[in-house]
């Protein structure tokens, strides 16, 4: 059975402020808890509806976030809008849609012009990643566990708070709720809030209404942006960790099927550099297969047995990566790894997206013998998912969603068949309705997840929509690669900056020294480029105003022509300093 935790915030809490304090209530009936938080000591108590005066501004909110220490002192983080994505098995799942950011300081007059400056900075940071979109919520259910960890587990398990039972992996606000955590009293305030994509579709298949679910969980652990962040750490976290359930319900039964991807688990680095794609950089100094093995050693434990997808090319600056992978899984020769390279852009080139066929039919015997969880509608568990697919690509965004739906798709096949919605000898590629469901849903699943990592929607969504690879697509993935370039090169720096203080990777300390946010461009970062810019404007310029004879025109565009090209040539030598790279943590430097 499922324990309600009394207290906890739901539909439509409170909270009051007055200039010492703010008061957050619960909001279950006849609920009386209310959390204090002191202004100036920042003390966090727990007292009663009678505590709260009657001079306090009062405001409706959803939930709270958590709490962050900026330059100017702490700030409590609430969420003021939500939107309902579903309900899941009877819970109400939200969306965080809008959030408020507010310091327990009344003034800054205690800063100096730059710390104030600095002040504004962070707190724009916090927002910037409080508007990615993808922020999820539940009062009253683990939205951290799948349905399979959730049926395994002891009595002790189900008396603990939401946030003490959560899987840390995926608890994006764990950091701003720590000031919370030592405190047992105060749980019942502390949601976790899970960062990724879910969508729940009440669907139709011979006339029997079933309820289809996607989740998406994102990792915190090594989080952040595409190009600062790849391979793993040294604890074995990968970069792009996500989760992946597939959730059927139907006539109270249930069944799920639960996929991984994540960075190639080894030490490599591909900073920008102002070229469209930088060069992988694999590390010559760390020990790989330490890192590598960790990461396996924990996957095996939370999934069972895995088979590795790695969809990279075999050829060009992709190869040494994919050789590199293949060489570890052999040098730890654990019978639970399985390893399967498939270049995905080779076999599907021209628009040979039926190729990918190929793949599925060569992993589903493995994919049989990994399963399902499922629960009959008596509540008896008739199967359990006894391992995982872990795909890979470069991003793990767009080759890696799209081999995913097709294996999701296949156990679903199965499950439906099962469970007695579709019959003998159907296949769910004719249910016309549901396949367009299906399909946008996974596509929207691969935008949700390349917003967040990389910063625009993803590519080849339009074969994951209809099926086909279409001309229209090609020209949208075009276009977003163009804005990726840009983002990658000139704002990325900020985002990482922003998840890792977000998620405490970086602590603002109380100290009044400066931050490395202070660091200072030299001198060559404005006058090249502006140098650049003039003599490719003067070469324009002479090629538009010719002189009295071609050949002083000729000397002239010569001359401009070559300035732009050399300062462009040093630019480009030079592309690691011209980015935006992040400033407050030193991530690994490979060489």
């Amino acid at each position: 059975g499922v324990v309600f935790v009394c207290g906890s915030l739901c539909a439509g809490a409170y909270w009051h402020t007055t200039p010492e304090k703010f008061f957050i209530e619960a909001c279950d009936e006849g609920a009386d808890a209310v959390l204090a938080i002191d202004r100036v000591s920042n003390e966090m108590t727990l007292t009663g509806k009678k505590d709260v005066p009657p001079s306090a501004v009062t405001k409706p909110i959803c939930g709270i976030m958590g709490t962050i220490r900026l330059v100017a002192g702490m700030y409590l983080i609430v969420i003021t809008r939500k939107r309902n994505v579903g309900s899941l098995l009877g819970h109400a799942v939200w969306k965080a849609v809008d959030f408020d950011v507010v310091s327990y300081k009344k003034t800054v007059l205690h800063l100096s012009e730059i710390q104030s400056q600095e002040n504004k900075t962070f707190l724009s940071m916090i927002n910037n990643v409080l508007t990615t979109d993808g922020f999820y919520f539940c009062t009253d259910f683990d939205l951290t566990h799948t349905l399979q960890r959730l049926a395994n587990t002891s009595p002790d398990f189900q008396e603990m708070s939401l946030f003490e039972r959560a899987d840390q992996r995926f608890v994006w606000n764990g950091n701003l709720l720590r000031e919370l955590a030592g405190q047992p009293e105060l749980h019942k305030f502390a949601i976790p809030v899970v960062h990724g994509f879910i969508v729940m579709k009440p669907c139709r298949i011979n006339g029997k209404i079933f309820e289809w679910i996607l989740i998406s969980r994102r990792s915190c652990f090594r989080a952040g942006v595409r190009y600062y962040v790849r391979g793993i750490d040294s604890e074995g976290h990968a970069a792009n960790f996500v989760e992946t359930e597939q959730i059927v319900l139907y006539e109270g039964a249930k069944a799920s099927f639960v996929q991984t991807r994540g960075s190639m688990p080894f030490y490599w680095s591909q900073r920008p550099n102002l070229k469209y794609k930088p060069k992988p950089i694999i590390s010559k100094t760390m020990s790989h297969l330490d890192g590598f093995q960790r990461h396996f050693d924990s996957q095996l434990l939370i999934y069972g047995k895995q088979t590795i997808l790695n969809l990279v090319n075999q050829k060009g600056s992709e190869k040494p990566l994919e050789q590199a992978f293949a060489k570890m899984v052999t040098g730890m020769n654990n019978g639970m790894l399985n390893y399967i390279a498939f270049d995905f852009h080779k076999e599907c080139s021209h628009m040979r997206w039926d190729r990918l066929q190929i793949l599925v039919d060569t992993v589903a015997e493995t994919q049989d013998e990994y399963n399902y969880f499922m629960v009959n509608s008596e509540g008896k568990t008739v199967a359990q998912q006894r391992g995982v697919f872990r795909s890979n690509c470069m991003d793990c965004l767009d080759r890696t969603n799209v081999i995913q739906s097709l294996l999701a798709r296949r156990s679903l096949q199965s499950q439906l068949q099962r469970m007695g919605v579709l019959n003998v000898g159907q296949r769910i590629e004719e249910q016309a309705e549901f396949e367009k469901i299906y399909k946008n849903a996974w596509a929207d699943n691969a935008n949700a997840c390349a917003v967040q990592y990389a910063g625009t929607g993803a590519l080849k969504t339009d074969f994951t929509r209809t099926g086909k690879r279409t001309r229209w697509g090609l020209l949208m993935d075009g276009w977003n690669s163009m804005i990726r370039y840009y983002k990658n090169n000139f704002s990325d720096g900020v985002r990482q900056d922003s998840i890792d203080l977000f998620l405490g990777n970086f602590a603002v300390d109380e100290s009044d020294g400066p931050t490395p946010l202070r660091v200072q461009k030299d001198w060559k970062f404005l006058t090249l480029p502006i140098i650049m810019l003039v003599a490719f404007s003067m070469c324009i310029v002479c090629l538009l105003m010719a002189g009295d004879t071609w050949t002083e025109t000729l000397a002239y565009v010569m001359f401009w022509g070559a300035a732009s090209a050399i300062t462009a040539t040093i630019i480009l030598f030079n592309g690691q300093d011209f980015v935006d790279a992040p400033k407050l943590v030193h991530k690994e430097k490979m060489d």
